[in-house]
């Protein structure tokens, strides 16, 4: 058995770890770092830099534990520059080298928990009834591999209404400008996304559903109920715009209110103030929150309950 082993003193072998990668000038330099704990620098949950590198390195090939000369990071990064400012540059500005393994591993938690706010947000148009999280899956899948192709069924616009119209070539044109779903990413929050598998699910109907909607309780003086309208939201103010002369009427507040609320729970007038607990849909949360503060001069409230209701089942 040898007795010397001769190794580059350059030479640094490191493994399971996460790299970051920042290519300047003619070369490419990198830094090894544990897993997990780059993203958490970025966002600012880690700021240690001893939890976020594994070695305070900068290498030309982790994988081959090949440290960077420091003619090399002199010529590139400038003389002033030491070696913990080259790190923090590569640190921030560099791409994130994630392993197969990894990546796997984050876009599935990222799916998880993509599918169950989804599952949490929408239900049965008729029963009210929330879906199982397989279900949801089922139905962003169907989406995803058909290229959000609506099936027959939803073309005659059952479920939610917002399906593509069927007669002829506008529903062709419409198609093109509804929201599509091709599957989670992992440079976007999961939030973000599962806003966006939601419009696709309900522009679509896949399977039947529509968004939970909101309980909420509606507070307004008594001495505006019966006045005449005066400040409408900008968006229902040009839809009645559109409607012309032969459309609806303006109404008092107390119609305004109830029209945006499609069931009344409870109603009841105490003092000089009348509120109602009713359900709404979630779009139309912030034209009655303006509605409601413009026509009361903020004096009325509209108060969140519940931010989704649904039918757990019996």
């Amino acid at each position: 058995m040898p007795q010397n082993i001769n190794q580059p003193s350059n030479q640094i072998r490191l493994t399971n770890v996460s790299l970051v990668r920042l290519k300047k000038g003619k070369k490419r330099f990198e830094i090894a770092c544990y897993k997990n704990k780059v993203m958490e620098y970025r966002s600012g949950v880690e700021t240690d830099l001893d939890n976020v590198l594994q070695i305070p390195s900068v290498f030309l090939s982790v994988s081959k534990g090949q440290t960077a000369p420091t003619q090399d990071l002199t010529k590139t990064f400038g003389a002033k520059m030491s070696v913990n400012d080259i790190i923090m540059e590569i640190l921030n500005k560099g791409e994130m080298q994630v392993g197969e393994k990894e990546r796997h591993a984050q876009l599935e938690r990222v799916h998880i928990e993509v599918i169950d706010i989804v599952a949490g947000k929408l239900v049965d148009p008729r029963s009210k009834r929330v879906y199982t999280t397989g279900m949801i899956d089922k139905a962003l899948d169907q989406l995803s591999s058909q290229g959000a192709v609506p099936h027959k069924s939803g073309e005659g616009g059952k479920g939610s209404g917002t399906a593509t119209p069927t007669n002829g070539e506008p529903s062709q044109e419409k198609a093109k400008e509804m929201p599509t779903w091709t599957g989670v990413v992992t440079t976007k929050s999961a939030k973000s996304q599962a806003l966006e598998a939601m419009k696709a699910l309900i522009a679509w109907q896949p399977i039947p559903v529509a968004r939970a909607r909101m309980r909420l309780r509606i507070t307004c003086p008594t001495s505006v109920l019966k006045q005449a309208t005066k400040n409408v939201p900008k968006k229902e103010s040009q839809a009645d715009d559109a409607e012309g002369e032969g459309g609806r009427t303006m109404g008092t507040v107390k119609d305004r209110i109830l029209g945006y609320v499609e069931h009344v729970e409870a109603q009841d007038t105490v003092g000089q103030e009348w509120e109602v607990i009713g359900f709404v849909e979630p779009g139309a949360f912030k034209l009655l929150g303006e509605f409601v503060g413009g026509e009361t001069k903020g004096r009325g409230r509209v108060e969140v309950l519940d931010m989704a209701v649904n039918n757990e089942g019996d």
